[in-house]
């Protein structure tokens, strides 16, 4: 929060996270303001397509891509364009264990509010719904969804900062923690893709739950 300020933008903070965009309308209603939805917007997710459009131009024969998932703007934007151009690639949807999002949307056919953890590092996947644009996309595009759990996601994030140098949030290392942790298999010899995005974590927060962890 202190970043966006800095940078010159207003923060509303809002403690409830299943009424979070009932605040947001009502805001913008106040104030006459324009809403760019962070992940059920079609332009939006062109912008996240981008990285599918580079994942198939660095390696054309990739076998496995795999995303994290929240609201599903990254994930439906990545499948979008992977699937496009390589429509023999899995791809693959991980969500957080503790509180998924993506697989109860899907078994019910459209958007539903979930329940989800009040803390957590990967707070990037626990937005109070998945958008109905990605939604749809992924009923078309993808093949398969994991689940990972918090510890393995910090396990994951250990990982990529230690061994990849990659100052990584929760969110960013969920795709990563699916593959370490045994969650998703893959076969010998597969070239596979796991997608790390999003540097949105605390330094302090970080350390405490590394110090934790042990």
């Amino acid at each position: 929060m202190d970043a966006v300020r800095g940078y010159g933008a207003e923060v509303i903070e809002h403690g409830d996270r299943a009424t979070l965009f009932d605040k947001l309308n009502e805001v913008r209603e106040a104030r006459g303001l324009t809403f760019v939805h962070p992940f059920d917007d079609p332009v939006v997710l062109a912008g996240a397509g981008t990285a599918g459009l580079e994942i198939v131009e660095d390696l054309p024969e990739v076998d496995v891509v795999v995303v994290p998932v929240g609201g599903g703007g990254l994930l439906s934007g990545v499948a979008s364009a992977v699937k496009q151009l390589r429509p023999a690639a899995r791809i693959v949807a991980v969500e957080l264990a503790e509180g998924p999002g993506l697989a109860p949307a899907l078994a019910a056919g459209k958007p539903v509010a979930v329940a989800r953890p009040a803390e957590t590092l990967a707070d990037g996947m626990t937005p109070p719904f998945v958008g109905a644009l990605p939604l749809e996309i992924a009923r078309e595009a993808v093949d398969e969804i994991v689940s990972v759990g918090e510890g393995e996601i910090i396990a994951a994030m250990g990982l990529l900062m230690t061994r990849a140098k990659l100052y990584v949030e929760g969110s960013g290392a969920a795709a990563t923690a699916a593959l370490l942790s045994g969650r998703l298999p893959v076969a010998p010899g597969s070239r596979v893709v796991a997608l790390v995005s999003g540097g949105n974590v605390d330094l302090e927060r970080v350390a405490s739950v590394f110090r934790a962890a042990g």
